[in-house]
């Protein structure tokens, strides 16, 4: 996935915009830069931040970055942002998102004869530099920004830094969040609300679905209104979004206490404690236990300092090392107890497998595990929120592949908790990965969880429905 930070101010911004970025390393691991503008010029810097936190990394270039807007960005992908010079003069460009129609875009740009990409170290094409390419093609930014929308199939939220200032702009659907925060001289854009705070911005606007508005020192200059259908995506409260951000209205801890409370209704497991996954898994599994009166426990601890969010890696064999390496078991709190474990869902079911097994080796009598989510049926096509490469990575579809000897012609039944194929799949993932007890949060239960109605939020990758 990825996040995106951009300031403009009346004083050099460059300590806002440093801390504003760095608050979103959560959301990848690749990537990290930021571009400033002073007087009539643009710096920045790109790095690699695969193997060293994006503050660690940046903090010696910033002796040499000073001006009064910025924009930087955490990605999982491509190098940026991307300093641009074209008939709309010299801008920087950030986005976030996920363009399944490249081939096709990038063969209509070459037909205009004066058009050439850079390719990365995989030969791919970098998004951000098709997104720009799209936007040149337009009289004006704010054009080009639309045209970008237009074009795109999946989801593009971006910042464009212009010497007037900053144009945001949500992605069509509103698939992602984009905030404005204000405080004295100054405003930022975030996708995170949680990076506002601590930098002493105060929440002052939410970007609605494909909106556009530019931000100068002076303030928020409504450019496109937003439209009217929004599909946000449910994941970014089930496991991307930090603990402390809220998305139209809605605070990402309070959601996943919600859904504890959820898993828990209903569940009459015997155990002796409820623990979560950390640290994802943490606020979903003190839900459960308090709704269910079960004591909560910590038999697991994460390592902090130095391991990443294991979804990152690129190869499943990092990912899986990644996994082991940074959670620590207490053994004390694991002998011989009957622990029920939450976490925000299964994906592969490598890593859980793996806690699981771990709990195992340290004599857990048994291991009833509830994902705080439904069966992740789909690969997300909007946000690369997955690393799977195939849908066939996906532990329910090599459940139902197992089940039927084939790929079945539709999903449907399997996406359904009240048939016998759906409880079939769940006992097939449950014996893979020798869990005592399996059950999968319900959609409605995760939507009600949420708070917004359902026609707003994205489902695909349970449900196929975008």
């Amino acid at each position: 996935m990825g996040g995106v930070f951009g300031v403009v101010s009346k004083k050099d911004c460059v300590m806002d915009l440093y801390f504003g970025t760095d608050y979103h390393s959560h959301l990848g691991s690749s990537r990290g830069g930021m571009a400033v503008f002073s007087g009539n010029m643009f710096s920045g810097y790109i790095h690699n931040i695969e193997n060293i936190q994006f503050r660690a990394k940046f903090e010696s270039d910033l002796a040499e970055m000073s001006g009064n807007m910025g924009i930087g960005c955490i990605s999982d992908t491509e190098a940026q942002p991307l300093t641009v010079c074209s008939h709309h003069g010299h801008y920087a460009l950030t986005t976030v998102g996920r363009i399944n129609n490249t081939d096709e875009l990038v063969k209509k740009a070459l037909e205009r004869n004066n058009v050439h990409f850079l390719e990365m170290s995989r030969g791919e094409i970098n998004p951000t530099e098709l997104v720009a390419a799209l936007i040149d093609q337009e009289e004006t930014i704010k054009d080009g920004i639309l045209n970008a929308q237009e074009a795109i199939d999946g989801s593009c939220t971006l910042l464009v830094l212009t010497h007037e200032g900053i144009y945001a702009a949500r992605d069509r659907m509103g698939r992602t969040p984009l905030l404005v925060g204000k405080k004295e001289d100054s405003y930022c854009v975030s996708l995170e609300s949680s990076a506002l705070p601590n930098l002493g911005y105060s929440l002052e606007y939410e970007l609605g679905p494909g909106e556009i508005v530019m931000l100068t020192p002076e303030g928020i200059v409504p450019l496109v209104p937003p439209r009217d259908e929004m599909k946000i995506c449910a994941f970014l409260w089930v496991y991307y979004g930090y603990p402390a951000s809220t998305y139209e209205g809605r605070n990402v801890e309070i959601m996943r206490y919600k859904c504890g409370q959820a898993l828990a209704r209903g569940d009459t497991r015997d155990v002796d404690a409820v623990a979560g996954v950390p640290d994802s898994g943490i606020a979903h599994a003190l839900g459960y236990s308090n709704e269910s009166g079960i004591p909560y426990s910590r038999p697991l601890v994460k390592y902090t300092p130095t391991w990443s969010r294991s979804f990152i890696p690129q190869e499943q064999s990092v990912r899986s090392l990644v996994a082991k390496m940074k959670l620590i078991p207490i053994p004390e709190l694991i002998r011989d107890k009957r622990l029920l474990i939450c976490d925000d869902s299964i994906v592969r079911g490598t890593q859980l497998g793996q806690t699981v097994a771990l709990l195992h080796y340290f004599d857990a009598r048994e291991v009833h595990v509830r994902p705080a989510c439904p069966p992740l049926m789909f690969v997300c096509r909007y946000l690369n929120f997955s690393r799977s490469r195939s849908e066939r990575d996906l532990i329910t579809r090599r459940a139902i592949i197992e089940i039927e000897g084939r790929e079945p012609s539709s999903l449907d039944d399997y996406c359904d908790p009240g048939t016998d194929e759906y409880h079939g799949m769940v006992e097939c993932i449950r014996k893979k990965l020798e869990f005592t007890s399996l059950r999968f949060q319900k959609l409605e239960d995760m939507i009600d969880a949420i708070g917004l109605p359902a026609c707003k939020v994205c489902t695909y990758c349970w449900n196929g429905r975008g």
